[in-house]
């Protein structure tokens, strides 16, 4: 399963009986779902049942769906209503030919209100053209899904040569010559000189102390570590794939406190560039899984 991305732009026209339907969904990110939907009447009427088509693909981001309806045939028709009609006559019967009376003619009988209707087309639904509106909205989010499938690869890409290059940086740090304990030892010696210097009345024992913490302090194995254990926990959840964005933007926030705190840690000057560049590669990372569903 691969991963998806929350941006997305889909668009079907199609025709529903007499009418020319035309769907538009876009989507952009969102922290949850949310379906803003609009629809005219007498379309409005399926809004629940297109949002329930959105819910089944969507899992994501926030969606825009429009559709615009045109109808192609009359817009009107006139209706009989024959059984008000055949009541009207039945009553009139009995006065029929009466002193002073003559015959309702039809065009009388059919002026009384309520005989003759005239229908919209757009008042009522037709069964089989809600069918095919909501057709056509599955087969337009069908076609939404495969665009943001589409972005989804290339975000994975993306993401995976940051994980590469999060890897790097976690064997550059590992390596740099200033993690060295040599390297440390000398520093150290270094600063306790200084101190002994400016104040020969210092107890041994204490400094000698004080140097330990400040070695164990300056170690930053832990971050090595966590850092290469991020990048194996994001690769499994692309390998995993589905909707894993707000896995990934935890993690990011892992990478990024990992890489702060190697900069803090840091007491030489290539260490501390090592983790400038890994806070840069972090912040790319963690602006992309913004994107993932």
């Amino acid at each position: 399963m691969s991963i998806t991305s929350m941006t997305g732009f889909a668009r079907e026209s199609f025709e529903a009986g007499p009418w020319r339907i035309v769907w538009e969904l876009k989507t952009v990110n969102g922290k949850g779902l949310d379906l803003r939907l609009r629809l005219p009447p007498p379309f409005d009427a399926l809004q629940e049942d297109a949002r329930r088509i959105l819910g089944d693909v969507l899992k994501r981001g926030t969606c825009f769906a429009t559709m615009t309806a045109v109808r192609e045939g009359p817009t009107a028709s006139v209706k009989v209503n024959t059984a008000l009609l055949e009541a009207v006559v039945a009553a009139l019967e009995p006065y029929d030919g009466r002193t002073g009376m003559r015959a309702a003619s039809l065009d009388a009988v059919l002026g009384i209100r309520g005989v003759v209707e005239v229908v919209e087309a757009g008042d009522v639904l037709d069964e089989a053209v809600s069918s095919a509106v909501l057709d056509g909205l599955r087969a337009t989010a069908a076609s939404l899904r495969r665009t943001r499938a589409e972005e989804g690869r290339a975000l994975a890409g993306f993401l995976e040569s940051r994980l590469a290059a999060f890897s790097r940086l976690a064997d550059a740090a590992d390596a740099c010559p200033a993690r060295k304990p040599e390297a440390i030892r000398a520093r150290l010696a270094e600063q306790i000189k200084l101190l002994t210097d400016a104040g020969p009345g210092l107890d041994p024992q204490r400094l000698h102390q004080e140097a330990v913490l400040m070695a164990a302090k300056a170690d930053i194995r832990e971050e090595i570590d966590r850092i290469r254990a991020h990048v194996e926990a994001v690769r499994g959840l692309l390998a995993e794939g589905g909707a894993i964005g707000r896995r990934l933007d935890f993690i990011a926030q892992e990478f990024s406190r990992e890489a702060n705190t190697l900069c803090a840690k840091s007491n030489d000057v290539s260490l501390t560039a090592i983790g400038l560049d890994l806070k840069t590669e972090v912040e790319q990372f963690r602006e992309q899984v913004q994107n993932v569903e």
